[in-house]
């Protein structure tokens, strides 16, 4: 809320004295029971006024909880909805300016709140299919069988196939120039410069290559959705079960929810075109 920050100081002797006058004017004759405050016509309830708190920070939020704070929270709501007043009064609520602003700001919302309409109702579809295609233990061990380790990858992500192969000659030549490389062209964002997974957490393609990759070992360069990637393993940890299965429970999840979404790719027939080609 604009300005309650700046009035943290009436906290002072100062607030003593003009909380002091607040309540000396304060209307006799109140037109509710819950009203903080009445400017004109219009009326400021207790219930504005804790309405009004979220929108606060929290050191404002904790002023507000003392006596003291709490009126001069409703002093300064008393002010802004003098303004209003008086704009409303004066006309300014149909200054073309200000109506402009206003249509702006609601269609913003509205696109806000279809936005978050979609991803919402995703979110349902996504966790009711989660439900309905859990694993079984025994297709977590059998998992835990064939995979029972994770890998660490670097890789070097790029937007083209030139400067892929220029940069997988560099390396192959001198692997010391990894970080080098990267800096100057990889346009992999930096969670996925370096990463930690089991077979089935990432790109399935790449996996297998690591898989069977020596470490510290340059390999690529291979295309996928993201780019076309130079890989090094790092590293190859074996995990125990306990440590596998709860991973390997998302793993077999996901596998499912993406069976079930190649399908319905079909059923409605998706076409994505590539423009990078």
């Amino acid at each position: 809320m604009k300005g309650f920050c700046r009035f943290r100081i009436l906290a002072t002797g100062l607030a003593v004295c003009m909380l002091g006058a607040c309540q000396k004017d304060a209307p006799a004759n109140r037109q509710a029971e819950d009203a903080a405050a009445r400017i004109g016509t219009v009326v400021l309830t207790e219930q504005e006024v804790q309405n009004s708190l979220p929108f606060l920070d929290k050191e404002d939020q904790k002023f507000a909880s003392t006596p003291f704070g709490w009126q001069n929270l409703i002093q300064i709501l008393t002010r802004e909805k003098l303004i209003l007043q008086d704009a409303r009064t004066s006309g300014l609520d149909q200054d073309p300016a200000y109506r402009a602003l206003l249509a702006e700001k609601r269609a913003q919302l509205e696109q806000e709140y279809e936005q978050f309409a979609q991803r919402t109702l995703a979110d349902f579809w996504y966790e009711k299919k989660i439900q309905e295609h859990k694993p079984t233990e025994q297709e977590i061990k059998d998992y835990f069988a064939k995979y029972p380790y994770e890998m660490t990858l670097k890789q070097i992500i790029v937007d083209n196939a030139q400067t892929a192969d220029q940069v997988l000659k560099t390396l192959k030549s001198a692997p010391g120039k990894w970080k080098e490389m990267s800096r100057q062209h990889s346009i992999a964002p930096e969670n996925l410069q370096t990463l930690t997974f089991m077979p089935g957490e990432y790109i399935s393609s790449l996996e297998v290559v690591a898989a069977n990759s020596p470490i510290n070992k340059v390999q690529g360069f291979f295309k996928t959705s993201q780019g076309f990637h130079i890989i090094m393993k790092t590293n190859e940890n074996r995990l125990s079960f306990d440590q596998a299965a709860p991973r390997i429970e998302q793993i077999l999840e996901q596998q499912r929810v993406d069976e079930l979404l190649d399908t319905l790719k079909t059923q409605y027939e998706v076409i994505i075109y590539d423009k990078n080609e």
